[in-house]
């Protein structure tokens, strides 16, 4: 289980995760600090008030707008996990290339502070006692993110490969 420390609407941009004055820092070890930087959770991440695998909840398109793929890197980071309605494209494919663990749930409700836990079939909302249903991720996918990005799955399924003629 975790818990929400954020709620967002439908149409969060890529400028919304990661402001585009922020776009001279594109190192992974660098854009985490830059994570939602107009938004208070940004002084709770860099405080570390906010442990790995906390959950944003957020309504439709999330991740719409330019296809920086800074704004990846910066959740990933901090080892969030994203529940949205659904995601923009661009976001997604990023999302799954660089490991960041997203889940999507159309009729998702959950306020700040909630407890949720992701099965593969649900995200059951302890706080509320209700229970949504997933849209599951393809297996091609799902793979890739449990890797830890497209990188570490194609370095994974080489040494295994090796492995298989050797």
């Amino acid at each position: 289980m975790a818990n929400v420390v954020l709620t967002l609407g439908d149409d969060i941009s890529t400028d919304h995760i990661y402001p585009g004055r922020y776009m001279a820092t594109v190192l992974p070890a660098e854009t985490p600090q830059y994570a939602f930087a107009d938004y208070p959770l940004n002084k709770k991440l860099n405080s570390g008030q906010i442990p790995p695998q906390s959950i944003i909840v957020a309504g439709e398109n999330f991740g719409c707008g330019s296809s920086r793929e800074q704004a990846v890197s910066a959740l990933k980071g901090w080892e969030l996990v994203i529940i949205a309605r659904s995601f923009a494209r661009i976001f997604f494919q990023n999302a799954v290339n660089l490991g960041l663990k997203l889940v999507i749930c159309p009729t998702i409700e959950a306020e700040e502070g909630d407890q949720l836990e992701v099965t593969e079939e649900e995200v059951i909302n302890h706080s509320k006692s209700k229970r949504f249903p997933i849209i599951p991720l393809p297996a091609a996918r799902k793979a890739i993110i449990e890797a830890g990005g497209l990188i570490a799955y194609t370095r994974q399924r080489l040494l295994e490969e090796r492995k298989i003629t050797h």
